[in-house]
């Protein structure tokens, strides 16, 4: 979800729907903000930023079991952990970056 899709998935919704946002990939500043097709469609719009434990015990089996995985733009070293939410944070990823934690044997 962001700027780049936000016209579209408002525009997929049926009158009463209900639009979920859980981050902001491609930027937070659609140049459309699709107001009056919400007004008059009565649309709701959902922030999220994660489930309960149990929700997410639910979503690591069913990634176990059917081999979905998440889209990683880049894994970066920890020294560089600043880099990646900097990058994230201006739409620059297209999607998730990670930091690496190395054991003691590197």
């Amino acid at each position: 979800m962001g700027a780049a899709t936000w016209s579209h998935s408002v525009k997929s919704l049926r009158p009463g729907g209900t639009l979920v946002i859980s981050g902001a990939t491609s930027g937070d500043r659609p140049s459309h903000a699709e107001l009056t097709r919400i007004f008059f469609l009565e649309l709701k719009i959902v922030g999220s930023t994660m489930g309960t434990k149990d929700e997410l015990e639910d979503l690591l089996s069913f990634c176990a079991a059917t081999g979905v995985r998440p889209v990683i733009d880049e894994v970066l070293p920890m020294d560089r952990a600043r880099e990646g939410f900097e990058r994230m944070e201006s739409g620059g990823s297209s999607a998730r970056s990670c930091s690496r934690f190395l054991d003691r044997g590197g």
